[in-house]
């Protein structure tokens, strides 16, 4: 075990040095490569991040040696072996396991030990969320429940699309609705009666641009508004 993660550190400086140099802000291991960990890795992959993804199956390793930038079988429940893998040397690290939580916290937990800067961890209850933050998670994914709320917001009302923020902020895609329209938006003064920022507008067969105090918008323009959760909801559902 030790000569294989001593092999497969010195092939990743190898393979590094002869494809490409990334900065030590692009490299991240993924660990878990089930739906959610192998989509995040290959997304990054895309992105020009160094990816070494980590799993304790086997096969799931084999399937995407070719895919990643470096892939290693093994527990990352075992401190020493993160270490061995230079897991501590990265500048991020995401937990993508949510098969057994007792194993994301435990993994959490050695990244933290490890002194992992910047560490995301997938959840897949809000009490599992609870207990990583308490841990010192710094990001907590709840991908299940998130994407939950965000196709109930759009399926019950007029948004084309929806972003919810921890501060209870949104920023939401919409048909403008009648209230914003046929005047500049300083003159409908939709920031002080509805508690709202229109912040883009597109018109049909143009771009999106940003709006201004002088821009006007039509009926049948998508506009991207933000503010407060309520207050952005409450505006969309104008007629």
């Amino acid at each position: 075990m030790v000569n294989y993660l001593h092999n497969l550190r010195k092939r990743r400086r190898q393979r590094l040095t002869q494809q490409h140099k990334v900065s030590a802000d692009q490299r991240v291991a993924v660990i878990g490569l089930g739906r959610f960990g192998f989509s995040l890795a290959n997304e990054l992959m895309h992105r020009g991040w160094d990816v070494l993804g980590i799993d304790a199956d086997a096969r799931l390793v084999q399937k995407y040696s070719d895919v990643l930038t470096h892939v290693a079988v093994a527990d990352s429940t075992d401190p020493e072996v993160l270490n061995q893998l230079g897991v501590n040397e990265f500048s991020s690290a995401v937990v993508g396991i949510g098969s057994s939580i007792e194993a994301s916290i435990l993994i959490s937990s050695n990244l933290l030990e490890a002194g992992v800067p910047n560490i995301w961890a997938k959840a897949i209850s809000r009490q599992h969320g609870q207990i990583l933050e308490r841990l010192g998670v710094h990001h907590v994914v709840l991908p299940e429940h998130e994407m939950g709320e965000r196709v109930a917001h759009l399926v019950t009302g007029r948004m084309l699309d929806f972003i919810e923020f921890d501060d209870d902020y949104a920023l939401v895609k919409t048909v403008a609705p009648q209230a914003a329209t046929g005047r500049p938006l300083g003159e409908s003064q939709v920031r002080s009666r509805y508690g709202i920022t229109v912040v883009g507008i597109k018109r049909p067969g143009e771009d999106f641009t940003y709006a201004t105090a002088e821009t006007v918008v039509e009926k049948g323009d998508i506009i991207v508004v933000t503010g407060k959760t309520q207050a952005v909801e409450t505006f969309t559902e104008l007629s």
